[in-house]
């Protein structure tokens, strides 16, 4: 039996490398719009809504919020589309996803960028403490409205420069398409604190892989430098004058970066 219904749309040339978008919490397939209306010149690109997100409808219980099965899903869906391997790029929580799908999987991944993106939580109590505060999250999604609890979220210090960003009330504009019940179950079982820490796998790693980090968005430099320095296949960079979201907050760079990284190694 299927357990998703997964929604997404391609964009570009079918005779090109394909490319898959992975987009972050609150976020859906079209959050890499802008950069795809660029990018699909070159590629073939491929964008989801991940489950409790958009318009994918997951069709199992609980445990098909989670990474895991996610991971597994994705590749199910790759599979009926006959795309034996192609180009990730995952945002955030999307990030975390296209991670684990590299490490897994990795012969379906050819070449990968992570933007914003950490390997999960390193002890027992750290995952333990994320889990009580995901837990809280989900709660006020279910109970305060999604209105109030993106005010909420965006107050987050993580998100200070794309609240500043002239572009931030288009990307509030899309997170209100989401619906708050399937939100809650996404940060409830895809939460960190869930999460399987991938630091010691990441040693393992030899694809290429990318790290993009906004140099404002201090706690995520110091986990990519830490990323960056266990295997030679993964490069950093650190891009100026952006915080937490760099494919809205500079998104003539973001394009940059994907043509210039994936181009002189096509598929």
């Amino acid at each position: 039996m299927k357990n998703y219904q997964f929604n997404y749309y391609f964009k570009g040339n079918p005779n090109q490398p394909v490319m898959l978008f992975l987009h972050g919490f609150l976020g859906s397939c079209r959050d890499f719009d802008e950069a795809i209306v660029f990018l699909s010149k070159n590629f073939y690109c491929l964008s989801v809504d991940l489950p409790g997100h958009g318009k994918t409808q997951v069709l199992g219980g609980k445990e098909y919020y989670t990474i895991p099965k996610i991971a597994e899903g994705l590749i199910n869906l790759l599979n009926e589309l006959k795309i034996h391997q192609c180009l990730l790029v995952g945002y955030s929580m999307g990030g975390r996803i296209a991670l684990y799908l590299t490490l897994h999987f990795p012969d379906r991944f050819c070449q990968v960028i992570l933007e914003s993106t950490s390997p999960g939580l390193k002890t027992e109590i750290e995952r333990q403490e994320r889990l009580k505060k995901d837990e809280q999250l989900a709660q006020e999604l279910e109970t305060i409205g999604l209105d109030l609890f993106l005010e909420k979220w965006y107050n987050n210090i993580l998100f200070g420069s794309l609240k500043n960003h002239p572009n931030f009330q288009k990307v509030l504009a899309k997170r209100l398409n989401n619906d708050p019940l399937e939100l809650a179950k996404s940060i409830r079982y895809c939460s960190l604190g869930l999460q399987a820490s991938l630091w010691e796998k990441l040693k393992t790693n030899n694809i290429p892989v990318l790290l993009l980090v906004g140099e404002l968005d201090q706690k995520f430099v110091a986990i990519n430098q830490q990323m960056a320095s266990l295997s030679p296949s993964i490069t950093l960079e650190i891009i100026p004058h952006c915080g937490h979201n760099i494919h809205v907050e500079n998104i003539n760079k973001f394009v940059q970066i994907i043509g210039e990284w994936f181009i002189p190694n096509p598929v």
